[in-house]
């Protein structure tokens, strides 16, 4: 089976990554990644860095990265994106037989917005989360829509899939694959960390990231400047890891650099790469933020999440996590509490366990249901 599995950022990339692992080293399947986004962008990391450095080669690296972060040029990125993707299929010497799409990001709803007409099936991951709060909401039940088979990674989730598609017979819940990562990852140790960073995680640390919220962008300042009030008066270390490139995402971006040049106690990594963010995960205290890592990974690492802001309203939560409004005293209240908070005990709702080997075995299971779509 020729596969292509289309990777727009570190987000997806390292979500996706058990599952490359599976496919490349699976015979029956020919896998081709196809790059675009913020992977291509060096003022977000350039995170296809990361990508060769772990071994894979991309069949096809597509620049569709946005210049500024406003609206416009966002809308004129998806457009060239869609051009691109619908270019690179008409093209393309040997059509794959199916397309691995992943979440709710602007550039893979217009990519796969390019493959539609192609005919070529299209696997949706992580569909039936509900986020209406940010614009990503959108894209995701949008992507869910256009494509033919879908992973989600609750019950919950894969009912509203099947509710979105109206077909139960191409919905599989199999649970959040960015957990199978915790099988096969030898974790950095303090020290190793500490090498590799130049930040010392023996000192309590919180670790920190924030998305803009898309569906409210003129509050992104205000946030910020509330947040800032607790941050940078924390008497800890606080790790700090940048946005995706959302509308607005540079508002908060240098913000956070201004910060990270002004206050010791504050580092600043653009990308991480999985290793490094689940090692910093496994040795920090809390996590703090927007980022849907805080709802999906953190129950894993025994971590507690404080949910700042309406972002990840709607997203199906463990008890870990600590939503809060952006505000200063709310914020601060939230840390607090932490004191006094239990140590977390049981297991994440969203772990099932060799989630790649699930998916892998529906994609064989179904080549036939595949090739006559």
């Amino acid at each position: 089976m020729k596969v292509a599995l289309l990777t727009s950022s570190r987000a997806d990339y390292g979500i996706y990554l058990p599952l490359i692992k599976k496919l490349e080293s699976d015979d029956f399947f020919d896998l081709d990644l196809i790059v675009f986004g913020t992977h291509l962008s060096k003022s977000h990391g350039y995170s296809l860095n990361q990508i060769i450095a772990d071994g894979f080669t991309p069949k096809e690296k597509i620049e569709t990265a946005p210049e500024l972060d406003n609206p416009e040029n966002i809308g004129f990125s998806m457009s060239q994106t869609l051009s691109m993707f619908s270019k690179l299929w008409a093209n393309s010497s040997q059509k794959p037989d199916i397309v691995i799409v992943l979440g709710d990001r602007y550039e893979m709803f217009a990519a796969v917005g390019g493959t539609v007409p192609t005919g070529i099936p299209i696997i949706h991951l992580h569909g039936g989360e509900t986020t209406p709060n940010a614009i990503d909401n959108k894209y995701r039940d949008a992507i869910t829509a256009l494509s033919d088979y879908h992973f989600a990674s609750t019950a919950e989730h894969a009912n509203r899939v099947k509710t979105l598609v109206n077909n139960k017979n191409q919905v599989f819940n199999v649970g959040a694959l960015s957990l199978d990562n915790l099988e096969d990852l030898n974790l950095y140790s303090i020290e190793e960390f500490k090498i590799k960073y130049h930040i010392d995680m023996s000192l309590p640390t919180a670790l920190f990231t924030f998305h803009p919220e898309t569906a409210s962008r003129e509050q992104n300042h205000k946030h910020i400047a509330e947040i800032k009030k607790v941050i940078t008066k924390l008497n800890q270390q606080v790790v700090i890891t940048m946005p995706n490139a959302d509308v607005n995402n540079l508002t908060i971006r240098n913000e956070l650099n201004n910060w990270i040049s002004e206050f010791d106690h504050i580092k600043g990594v653009d990308n991480f790469g999985t290793l490094g963010y689940f090692s910093c995960m496994a040795h920090c205290q809390y996590v703090i933020g927007n980022s849907s890592s805080g709802i999906i990974e953190t129950p894993s690492f025994k971590k507690y999440f404080i949910n700042l802001g309406n972002r990840q309203k709607g997203r199906q939560c463990d008890r870990n996590v600590i939503n809060c409004r952006i505000s200063e005293e709310e914020i601060s209240n939230a840390v607090v509490s932490l004191r006094e908070k239990p140590k977390l005990t049981g297991t994440n709702i969203y772990w099932k366990g060799n989630v790649s080997d699930k998916i892998i075995y529906e994609l064989k299971k179904n080549t036939k249901w595949l090739k006559m779509l």
